[in-house]
């Protein structure tokens, strides 16, 4: 059983996808009708949908789309955690079967600490208690943060996107990913993404680079805390879907054979707390 732990959906014509450029070939609708067929045929049989604008309007939509397909398990959406009424919306947001985490955009905030101040607090204890699973969306340089973060709140359940988007083909600063990485996945509350890693690799970069990241992963997190995710449709504009998952299937059976079902659907139900459905 296969559960894409990391799509999107969206509508620019919306209007709070601010990071999406007219002429982008992500500017576009993206939505279940489009990415049904490819998980049909590649007997991908479950997801878990991200948000991908910072608006709670945006969430709701999500949650929308989500509703009436067994095959979306859970939303990951957007919560101002920084606002007085925060646990509020959380406990409100927590009644929704379909509601299972929150991403801020760590990656696009001016202060890169962010989500240690202490008006975040509140929020990030709520999430704690109602058992909603904190997202991460960083660049590498965020992560001695996100490892602070996780030590603070050791009861709340955190996944790191696209593995911290890796600093590819630098190989004055690969070792410095490597060693945050390694500090990062002592914390046993934290969990990995094989996600988004093919957009984030320079064009005249090695396909060997995205193998050492996948061994780095796997070396540090061990199977247990990795989740396989397509990061579709954003890793559209370098890798397509089903060459994405092939990749990661045979890199697994080389690596950890006996973890495949783990890594490519359990882990992420264990994680997200979900039960696959199917279509």
């Amino acid at each position: 059983m296969i559960v894409d732990s990391h799509q999107h959906f969206w509508d620019p014509s919306r209007g709070d996808y601010g990071w999406l450029e007219p002429g982008s070939p992500l500017y576009r609708g993206f939505q279940p009708d489009d990415l049904l067929p490819l998980l049909r045929k590649l007997e991908v049989e479950a997801t878990i949908l991200v948000q991908a604008a910072a608006t709670p309007a945006e969430t709701d939509y999500l949650l929308q789309l989500a509703r009436p397909r067994a095959w979306i398990l859970g939303v990951v959406g957007w919560v101002d955690l920084s606002a007085a009424e925060a646990p509020v919306q959380l406990a409100a947001r927590a009644c929704e079967p379909r509601f299972v985490g929150v991403r801020p955009m760590l990656q696009d905030l001016s202060d890169p600490a962010w989500i240690l101040k202490h008006e975040v607090s509140a929020g990030l204890q709520a999430m704690q208690s109602e058992g909603l699973v904190f997202d991460a969306l960083i660049r590498w340089r965020q992560l001695p943060t996100i490892t602070e973060l996780a030590e603070r709140y050791e009861t709340l359940s955190m996944v790191l996107d696209h593995a911290g988007k890796p600093p590819f083909g630098d190989r004055c600063v690969w070792r410095d990913w490597e060693t945050q990485i390694s500090r990062l996945a002592r914390q046993p509350n934290v969990a990995c993404k094989l996600s988004g890693l093919v957009t984030e690799v320079p064009g005249s970069c090695e396909k060997l680079w995205v193998d050492r990241c996948v061994d780095t992963v796997l070396d540090h997190f061990g199977p247990e805390r990795i989740l396989w995710g397509s990061d579709w449709p954003v890793a559209t504009l370098a890798v397509e879907y089903a060459d994405w998952l092939h990749y990661c299937q045979e890199y697994i059976r080389q690596r950890c054979p006996t973890y495949e079902d783990a890594i490519f659907g359990g882990n992420a139900q264990r994680i997200y707390g979900v039960a696959c459905m199917g279509f």
